[in-house]
């Protein structure tokens, strides 16, 4: 007859387990163990000893507020002669005698979360169950080592900005394995408005990467829920902070906490996208930020941006928009909803932007679907196809009311871009997301798409040529000059109008005051002719007039009076900001205090007055921001210059980023790649 066994007390061996299941940067304070991959915890038995094949033990696992054989929330399983790791199993790993090495396993297909283990009548121990990407059977699991480290443990990473001919590396401090992190990300999941209906059924759907992707889609950001960040595109932000303050997740997602969940204020489209990158993360599930240089924003399904000038060039106003980047995240997991060809990565989007089944989310959908032009798959592959691939259509609109087609060259979705692998060079995923554009495999995908409006097929001019050409100094402070260049194809002299105009843009479309202008209305080109127009930008105009985005919209619209054929060509360009310097004093090891020397030029022909530098780093400031703040102005051309200590927790190659911020140079990036010894 089965005799229980009598525990007297046990130990979890967090250090241990932790460090086995790659959990370790939580701590060692509590038991955080990954599913499908087995764990030991010793048992000192109060009276008698094990004894194979007479001892037994009942053990029941439970999560969530109403544990459920049926939502699959509560498991009950004995002891068995070894580890089973497809389901809940537990078996004795040690010889017989009065302490016990006991070894569980939790089913690879668990829900995630906050775990009560009931051991026979005389023990309950807590953990927390993650996904586990090294396990086979989990729907999240990856094969490739460098991979796993990247997408997995690396708290550190570099998020895209600036324009798609020049993307600007912003690093970024993911921070998921900060010290009260990972409670938050669970606290995210609970207050989920799916949760709060229904708390047994969510947690069950926790089981599910596709179902925790879409929560998180939706409650990263703060519309219709409890969600995490609010978002806002204006000049002003009132109330909070700009988007462009934030250097990382740690303070975000700990104000959220603190705050009793209300929004913090504010973000924009990588913010959200690095918190939900950071959450993934932090619960196992493989993820990246990718971004998209000029990103439709599509409104009415019908993946065709409709853009609307003036006679000048100018764009009228239109709720369809082509932002100059836009930023999503990318998870990696199985489809067994759908055929195994889609499997993989599977883009979501956490930016409000558009409902989806009653909340703001977007995906996740197949990026494999999308190539294909696969549009019924779930979810809101519509509008992501339409973000990297819809056509564009321009037309002018005349004061007298008419219009015509104007012919220009934008095609959206350029350069997709995220951090390689192991690097901090960037990676081109444009080929993942569509075939090369123009080509049959391109317009076949667009086909399939349901697409009822007729392609517009873009052809190499054959009569006036039209591009913007700049150069390649372009930092803020400075003047400048940028060309628009017309050259006549044909075989006979053409007169032609050129209009040529600037202004401050934002980073998702929306323009600005005027930066530059110029209007000739009589340019004459004989055969094969080039004529090359410059625009001079001076920073005592568009100083004041730039957003923190640091960009400027060109745009050259030329007329043929011959033919009354209208041409547009467009182009942002991306202003740099100083390069910030830093230099480390002292032997980087752990647990000893270093000094960042850190010190940055004042490009502008103004003084800089209440400047500040920043630093954080994962392992590297406790999860906390350091600050130094200059007690005089930094006059034209003068260094700003600061020395700022800090003392590394762990070993490892690490990122101290750095933010610099005055009153007229705000929010400039950069960072410091450190390797810490032990």
């Amino acid at each position: 007859m089965a005799r229980d066994l009598d525990i007297d007390r046990w130990d979890l061996e967090c250090e241990f387990n932790n460090a086995d299941h790659r959990t370790d940067l939580n701590g060692a304070e509590r038991l955080v163990v990954r599913r499908g991959q087995p764990f030991t915890i010793s048992l000192v038995l109060r009276s008698g000893s094990f004894q194979p094949g007479l001892s037994s033990l009942d053990c029941i696992a439970e999560t969530g507020p109403q544990p459920s054989e049926q939502y699959g929330t509560r498991a009950s399983f004995g002891l068995s002669a070894s580890i089973d790791a497809s389901r809940w199993s537990a078996a004795v790993s040690s010889p017989p005698g009065a302490t016990v090495a006991l070894s569980l396993c939790a089913a690879p297909d668990a829900p995630i979360g906050r775990y009560t283990l009931t051991l026979g009548r005389s023990g309950r121990v807590d953990f927390i169950l993650l996904f586990n990407p090294w396990c086979t059977g989990d729907a999240v699991y990856m094969d490739d080592q460098q991979s796993l480290a990247e997408y997995v443990l690396s708290q550190d990473g570099i998020i895209y900005r600036g324009s798609y001919k020049h993307p600007v590396p912003t690093p970024w401090n993911f921070g998921q394995f900060e010290s009260g992190i990972l409670d938050i990300c669970l606290r995210i999941l609970d207050m989920n408005p799916k949760c709060l209906k229904n708390p047994g059924k969510d947690c069950s759907g926790r089981r599910n990467p596709i179902y925790v992707s879409r929560v998180l889609s939706a409650m990263v950001n703060c519309n219709g829920d409890k969600g995490v960040v609010e978002g806002k595109w204006a000049d002003s932000y009132d109330g909070g902070v700009s988007p462009l303050f934030w250097r990382g997740c740690v303070e975000i997602l700990r104000n959220w906490d603190t705050q009793a969940c209300q929004p913090v204020r504010y973000g924009q489209c990588w913010v959200f996208a690095a918190v939900a990158c950071s959450v993934s993360r932090a619960l196992g599930i493989p993820c990246r930020v990718v971004t998209n240089y000029l990103s439709a924003h599509d409104n009415n399904s019908d993946l065709v941006i409709e853009r609307f000038i003036n006679e000048k060039g100018e764009a009228v106003e239109s709720r369809e928009m082509i932002w100059n980047y836009h930023c999503w995240v990318e998870s990696w997991m199985t489809r067994p909803d759908l055929s195994s060809d889609f499997n993989g990565w599977q883009a979501s989007d956490p930016t409000p932007q558009e409902k989806s089944e009653g909340a703001y989310c977007c995906g996740p959908v197949p990026v494999r679907a999308i190539k294909q032009g696969e549009l019924t798959f779930k979810y809101d592959a519509p509008f992501v196809f339409a973000e990297v691939n819809a056509d564009v259509v321009t037309t002018m609109r005349k004061p007298d009311g008419s219009t015509s087609r104007v012919t220009s060259a934008t095609v959206v979705g350029q350069k997709i871009s995220t951090k390689s692998v192991g690097s901090d060079d960037r990676e081109d995923i444009t080929h993942l997301y569509k075939y090369p554009e123009g080509s049959e495999e391109e317009r076949e995908a667009f086909q399939k798409a349901d697409h009822q409006n007729k392609l517009l097929q873009q052809q190499q001019n054959q009569g006036l040529d039209l591009a913007i050409k700049v150069t390649s100094d372009m930092r803020k402070g400075c003047d400048f000059d940028v060309f628009a260049v017309v050259t006549n194809n044909t075989q006979s002299n053409r007169k032609c109008r050129l209009v040529f105009g600037s202004c401050a843009v934002s980073y998702n479309g929306i323009l600005g005051e005027n930066c530059g202008f110029k209007d000739l209305l009589n340019v004459e080109l004989s055969p094969g002719a080039e004529r090359r127009v410059p625009l001079r930008l001076n920073f005592s105009k568009y100083g004041d007039r730039l957003t923190e985005d640091n960009l400027i919209r060109l745009a050259a619209l030329l007329m043929d009076y011959a033919t009354r054929e209208a041409t547009l060509a467009v182009r942002n360009i991306v202003l740099d900001n100083p390069e910030i310097k830093v230099r480390i004093i002292g032997e980087p090891k752990k647990n000893r205090k270093l000094a960042a020397e850190i010190s940055l030029h004042n490009p502008l022909p103004q003084p800089l007055e209440n400047c500040c530098f920043s630093i954080e780093g994962a392992n590297l400031t406790a999860g906390s921001v350091i600050s130094e703040r200059l007690g005089s102005s930094v006059g034209p051309g003068q260094d700003a210059k600061v020395k700022i200590y800090f003392t590394p927790t762990h070993s490892g190659l690490r990122k101290l980023l750095v933010d610099f911020d005055s009153d007229k140079l705000c929010h400039v990036k950069g960072y410091r790649n450190v390797i810490i010894g032990k």
